[in-house]
């Protein structure tokens, strides 16, 4: 554990605990430099928007599952194409047809677990090993697990310092700042699919339901494990 990276994270979401999303990431870049990197999962591109005024050039990583949407490979596509940053497209150590041989195929649907930890897990903390801080998108209402996240937490497993400068904002926030700011979106939020991750494992929500309960529908699973 770095106490130093430790007591930096405690310091800074004491002193930074009414800062915009703005101020958050300004202090990032000053502290931290290039060891910063941004995770964005393109469900829409807002908080790329907000690291690219920020810190200009930053380093954006997006997991390439190889199980996306169609539509969220376009958004990642767009948001680098049109923003000042820096995509890194992390993938996994095997393809699909890869883990389909050694695993057999559909390993979501029987383990979804170990599915994510492949694909999704494995690959963050391999690309995150380069960095001091990682940014996340990560807001409280979206899930009772999220409800205590802080905008700046040290992240003892990985020993990083984590920020989530979205943290206190709902969905309205998030909507006035995409429309203010004439932020991309994925097509499929405008298609009932307010949350977005791999296609096997994501399904359209109906009006009034929870947000992320269209994610590994009927499982009981919550978090891909990133956060957890």
């Amino acid at each position: 554990m770095s106490t130093d990276l430790k007591a930096i994270a405690e310091e800074a979401n004491e002193r930074l605990g009414d800062a915009t999303p703005q101020e958050v990431l300004a202090w990032a870049r000053e502290t931290f430099g290039d060891d910063l990197v941004v995770t964005a999962s393109m469900a829409d591109g807002a908080l790329p928007h907000l690291a690219a005024e920020a810190a200009p050039g930053v380093d954006v990583l997006f997991l390439d599952t190889g199980y996306h949407f169609v539509e969220t490979i376009g958004t990642r596509d767009a948001v680098a194409s049109m923003l000042p940053i820096n995509l890194i497209n992390g993938t996994p150590l095997q393809t699909v047809a890869e883990q389909d041989a050694e695993y057999g195929e559909k390993l979501y649907e029987r383990r979804p677990d170990q599915c994510c930890a492949l694909r999704k897990v494995e690959p963050l903390n391999r690309h995150l090993s380069h960095y001091k801080a990682w940014v996340t998108g990560i807001r409280r209402e979206e899930a009772p697990t999220r409800a205590n996240t802080q905008l700046v937490e040290y992240d003892e497993k990985r020993d990083m310092v984590k920020l989530n400068p979205i943290a206190p904002w709902t969905q309205d926030d998030l909507d006035a700042y995409i429309s203010d700011n004439g932020v991309l979106v994925n097509l499929l939020q405008y298609d009932g699919y307010p949350s977005i991750g791999c296609e096997p494992c994501t399904q359209q929500v109906a009006p009034g339901e929870d947000p992320r309960s269209g994610r590994w529908s009927g499982t009981g699973k919550v978090e891909c494990g990133l956060h957890t």
